[in-house]
């Protein structure tokens, strides 16, 4: 989650779940539709290049074993060329199952997946403030809810501090760094200057 604080920001800013960005180009690498097919139901998934098990684990997990010699298929280079094929092989058992179900499932034999949750599911997700993931923290009148740092001492996520707000320290800055005192601080404020 750390790895997407950026939709985050286009989340804060818009009031809408941030837009998705293009999957990778190793397939069976991206997002595969699931049920019940609505705009947020896809999984992510990976079979990545450094761990050839994940195509024959995928494959086996779908009930396709048979293409686990398959020439078209037994490479990444076959499967690149191949790759709208591929892509239907998942998706055909993808839409049989909610995100959920298939993450659970491709997780579960070693596939790397997840469920693909938009930045206000992700807000929503109660797990991830239990667990400290994310915070809400108040901002002079605003109120926001991030992800935390993912460093733990001790367990224990590091409190989101917010920035200052727009003049907050002004009269601390110039009473330290400008020698003023309060009434030489009220008088600029009286005259405009600050």
């Amino acid at each position: 989650m750390h790895y997407s604080r950026g939709m985050f920001i286009t989340q804060a800013r818009t009031g809408a779940a941030a837009p998705r960005r293009p999957p990778g180009n190793n397939p069976p690498s991206g997002i595969f539709a699931c049920k019940p097919g609505g705009p947020n139901d896809y999984v992510y998934l990976l079979t990545s290049r450094a761990n050839p098990e994940h195509w024959p684990r995928l494959l086996k997990l779908i009930g396709r074993e048979e293409l686990i010699d398959d020439a078209r298929f037994n490479t990444p280079e076959a499967r690149l060329q191949h790759e709208a094929e591929v892509n239907e092989i998942v998706t055909e058992w993808t839409r049989q199952r909610t995100k959920h179900e298939a993450m659970a499932q491709l997780s579960g034999v070693g596939v790397p997946a997840g469920a693909v949750l938009d930045s206000m599911e992700l807000s929503n997700e109660p797990s991830f403030r239990e667990r400290g993931i994310l915070q809400t923290m108040t901002h002079g009148k605003r109120r926001m809810t991030m992800p935390t740092w993912p460093v733990r001492f001790d367990g224990v996520p590091t409190e989101i501090k917010p920035a200052p707000l727009l003049g907050e320290h002004t009269d601390e800055v110039l009473a330290d760094w400008l020698g003023l005192d309060a009434a030489a601080v009220a008088g600029l404020r009286q005259d405009g200057t600050v």
